[in-house]
């Protein structure tokens, strides 16, 4: 095991410090030698990022939720890599043994059908528990979902299924019956990872897709993994109408996936049939307003309405054996980051430069 510890390094949040400014690079930081019985070590091999490491380094301020951090942790959630060595109670039905490939899971200890709320992703990796930012991590074992042997995906889409892609399994296909499907009409937003993700597990399950942006070049890159159609929302205010016209008959979409929150939940409503489902994701576009449709917007418009964070971890072992039958590739950001780098891999995000996911190559 000696050779691993040659290429070690870690970051780590300073929670004295607010912003990018918390993250520091230390070069020699390594793992203890000895795993408990539970703990697996794993040779990292890329992470990506989402918004929730951003407010988790600027100490919570930008969020309606505190996120405090424990002091020192390793940041990051998403991650993937090989495993190096296993501890002695790891079971052994659970196919992590040492040059497995796996992926992180956001919230280990949790039951294995059970769905985390905001306690369980602050008791998570990156925040409470050491995360992915590293060469080498000690992970729980309930923290890994092994990857098929003969699965082809690489290692950096790998590592943004565990927090955008398993959102984006949940908004789809985590209500029992009401799987997207072939032949329905899903609406994503934007081209973030959650909707970039939906959109590839829609286009995969036969479903036709309507995706939005602002960005003519982005539409392309939308069009390229099978939206069918892209509306401008920032040309066209009334882009959730836009969007049920192009449907069969008008009749509404089965599916939106919303990322936005209180400002695009109206616009959503606008889009969805009647009995369709419209899953709220995130709150990125911001908080509720005066104007923010209240739960009672369900009874007029006669849809289901529901909230998802993240989802449970025999989802993401669905998802993935989903990913690895379709032979599919999750989508990534055109410019990627080494580990030394990760603070303009945070910048990038910061500045909503990215496609997708921003991903951090560890090497």
């Amino acid at each position: 095991m000696g050779s691993a510890f040659e290429t070690s390094g870690r970051w780590v949040l300073d929670s004295a410090q607010e912003g990018l400014s918390s993250l520091r690079f230390d070069a020699a930081a390594a793992p203890s030698v000895q795993l408990g019985p539970e703990e697996v070590l794993v040779r990292m091999h890329a992470a990506s990022l989402n918004y929730r490491d951003l407010v988790i380094a600027r100490g919570g301020k930008s969020s309606a939720l505190p996120l405090p951090a424990t002091p020192d942790v390793t940041p990051a959630s998403d991650g993937s890599g090989v495993i190096l060595a296993v501890g002695s109670s790891v079971p052994s039905n659970l196919n992590l043994h040492p040059d497995a490939r796996v992926v992180t899971h956001m919230t280990p200890h949790l039951g294995d059908d059970e769905l985390p709320g905001f306690e369980g992703i602050s008791g998570g990796l990156g925040q409470q528990a050491q995360g992915t930012l590293c060469r080498l991590g000690v992970f729980h074992y309930s923290a890994l979902i092994p990857l098929p042997g003969s699965m082809e995906m690489s290692f950096e889409a790998a590592a943004t299924l565990t927090c955008s892609g398993l959102t984006a399994w949940n908004a789809l296909m985590g209500m029992r019956g009401r799987e997207v499907r072939q032949g329905d009409w899903v609406l994503v937003q934007g081209t973030g990872g959650v909707s970039i993700a939906a959109l590839q597990i829609a286009v995969a399950a036969g479903a036709t897709v309507i995706a939005t942006t602002s960005s003519d070049a982005k539409a392309d890159r939308l069009r390229s993994l099978g939206a069918q159609h892209v509306l401008n929302y920032r040309s066209q205010a009334g882009w959730g109408a836009a969007a049920k016209e192009l449907t069969p008959e008008g009749r509404g979409v089965d599916h939106v996936v919303d990322i936005g929150g209180a400002p695009t939940l109206a616009q959503s409503l606008e889009a969805i049939r009647r009995d369709g489902v419209v899953t709220v994701v995130g709150m990125i576009a911001g908080g509720a307003s005066a104007n923010t449709p209240d739960a009672m917007s369900a009874l007029y418009r006669i849809c289901v309405l529901r909230g998802v964070l993240l989802g449970s971890r025999n989802m993401f072992r669905n998802m993935v054996q989903f990913f690895h039958e379709k032979k599919m590739e999750p989508a990534v950001d055109d410019v990627s980051f080494g580990l030394e780098e990760a603070i303009r891999a945070y910048e990038r995000l910061e500045r909503q430069q990215h496609f997708s996911k921003v991903v951090i190559k560890i090497v």
